[in-house]
């Protein structure tokens, strides 16, 4: 039971009037249904319980009107797009303080205004996208459209680039002046022919021309699954953002192109080098197209066999284990578990 701190002071006096009467501390306690250690603790002025998990009242809270007028402040038309310290400092320039920046934040939260104190719609968050995995060539696409820089200053050349991130290969790629979905939808019906369509999980970020009903419906006709990025996180396709950087980096690139006819001789060029002559480090060091054709078992077999040779050859040379190739399956695209990553490196 919660004794008010007047009700503890009144019982204090009475046990004492009593003891001076000549009644024992003892007995008094049990009539007022506490024990002697109780009294004992009000009578030296400690009239707070300081028991574990009883409660404490705390000299600098604020009253409850306080905390409703901080909210009623923060929520107003002046300071709702503002934050806690922003709000405090102009509210001392006009000579008001009513609380501290942490305490501010503190209330807010508990009613869960920290981001949003408007009458706008708040944000939704976005769940990461679906986990696609990919155990073989023509399964996981994922494709994107890159700037290429010009000989104008502010001028750029557009990029368009499909790959398939379980062989690594470069699908299908083209240059153009503008950035639209009528040449995405070109491209993609180009390739109808040489791959089977009907079976591709296609990823992107979210630009317009990925997005575009007229391009998602010539999407939909070719068999073709969609899926897309978080807004802003370029972490969900990462691995034709790695291709991008390759592109960019490899030795050779110009830092613009004269004419738009340059671009696309230098891209077939980097094409023809990427997909079958760049042995790529997230496949065992093998070539796309030796990974698309199944080279790369026979590869590794060899390796794994010159390795075996000189490990008998010089056995003090090695340690406990010896290096083994192995033809890794199954590639993951926004795996579910950090444990399913598979580092991207081209």
């Amino acid at each position: 039971m919660k004794i008010a701190i007047n009700e503890k002071i009144n019982a204090v006096a009475l046990i004492k009037e009593a003891c001076l009467a000549g009644a024992g501390k003892f007995l008094c306690c049990q009539i007022l249904c506490i024990s002697l250690r109780t009294f004992q603790r009000w009578d030296q002025k400690i009239i707070e319980d300081q028991r574990k998990g009883s409660e404490k009242r705390v000299v600098r809270k604020l009253s409850e009107d306080e905390r409703n007028e901080i909210i009623a402040l923060s929520c107003s038309d002046r300071f709702k797009n503002l934050n806690p310290y922003e709000i405090v400092s102009i509210l001392a320039e006009d000579g008001i303080y009513l609380a501290s920046e942490r305490t501010f934040y503190r209330i807010l939260a508990e009613k869960g205004l920290i981001k949003h104190r408007s009458n706008r719609k708040p944000g939704k968050k976005r769940g990461k996208p679906k986990e696609l995995i990919a155990t073989g060539p023509d399964q996981v696409w994922c494709w994107d459209i890159t700037y290429l820089k010009s000989s104008v200053s502010g001028l750029y050349y557009y990029c368009y680039m499909i790959k398939d991130i379980w062989t690594k290969e470069i699908i299908g790629w083209a240059v153009h002046e503008k950035e639209c979905a009528e040449l995405a939808k070109d491209l993609f019906r180009s390739l109808k022919n040489k791959h089977n369509l009907r079976q591709v999980h296609l990823h992107s970020d979210n630009g317009s021309s990925m997005k575009a009903s007229t391009f998602l419906i010539t999407l939909y006709d070719l068999g073709v699954m969609s899926s897309f990025s978080r807004p802003s996180c370029s972490n969900d396709n990462p691995y034709i953002e790695s291709l991008f950087s390759t592109m960019k980096y490899v030795p050779g690139y110009p830092n613009y192109f004269k004419d738009i006819s340059t671009a696309r001789d230098w891209m077939e060029e980097f094409v023809h080098w990427y997909n079958n002559i760049h042995r790529h480090s997230a496949i065992g060091y093998v070539t796309p197209a030796q990974r698309r054709n199944g080279f790369d078992k026979k590869l590794f077999e060899k390796r794994n066999q010159t390795i075996e040779n000189a490990h008998k050859k010089h056995p003090e040379r090695w340690g406990k284990k010896v290096r083994k190739w192995e033809v890794i399956e199954k590639i993951i695209l926004n795996p579910n578990k950090e444990e399913n990553t598979v580092e991207e490196s081209a």
